[in-house]
């Protein structure tokens, strides 16, 4: 297949999906009273919900208000149950979802096969969706842009610790290739990264940067 043909290929495939997700949407009855006000246009906008601190229970609330949702997959693994009847296969696989912007979120899920393991990881990463504060606290840069991140902060998963440090424009993303796509999945273009633990577990890697990422939107500067 060619280059030009693939991309035809692709082009209409996500207009598929789109048509199906519409459909799906459409078709939702939500369970839950912010649900309900979603679906009605009272609530308009994700920034609402977390401003008045609501909890997101159903992940047609995050389609409906983040329409352009990203998705990549960042670890896929094979794991074996032993059972009287012997060796169940199943695949474990995690996914974060992004707008881009300000939103991220980490969900894993199991299942017999790879496909319904991501979509149900999928739901899951949008039931956990955290806020992200963007700036420019490098005292190199100070240009008052939302290339990095406001201030220091940690988080941390399991054994692994990780430190985010503010960084002037050009730096880049000076953090392992593991966590690279946590941090354009919210536009972050400049930070430092310090690590400790086992950074190998892509999980945990990833799960520890995003709590140290919601933190820029809880904390602020002493001075301020």
């Amino acid at each position: 297949m060619s280059k030009r043909n693939k991309e035809e290929s692709n082009f209409e495939e996500e207009i598929i999906i789109k048509k199906e997700r519409e459909k799906k949407l459409d078709q939702w009855i939500p369970n839950t009273e912010l649900g309900k006000k979603v679906k009605n246009g009272e609530i308009s906008s994700i920034d609402e919900i977390f401003d008045n601190n609501l909890k997101i229970k159903e992940p047609e609330i995050v389609d409906i208000l983040i329409p352009n949702l990203q998705q990549k997959q960042i670890d896929i693994k094979k794991t074996a149950r032993v059972t009287s009847a012997g060796r169940k296969l199943s695949f474990r696989v995690s996914v974060i979802v992004g707008d881009g912007d300000k939103y991220i979120g980490l969900g894993t899920a199991k299942d017999k096969e790879k496909w319904p393991a991501t979509n149900k990881a999928s739901k899951k990463a949008k039931l956990n969706l955290v806020r992200v504060k963007k700036g420019c606290g490098s005292w190199e840069c100070n240009c008052d842009g939302f290339h990095s991140i406001p201030f220091k902060v940690d988080g941390k998963c399991s054994s692994v610790r990780v430190t985010l440090l503010p960084a002037p424009k050009g730096v880049g993303l000076v953090a392992g290739d593991a966590i690279k796509d946590v941090f354009r999945m919210v536009g972050i273009k400049d930070v430092w990264v310090k690590t400790k633990g086992n950074t190998r577990s892509t999980l945990e890697f990833v799960a520890a940067t995003i709590d140290a990422l919601s933190k820029t939107a809880k904390m602020r500067r002493k001075n301020e």
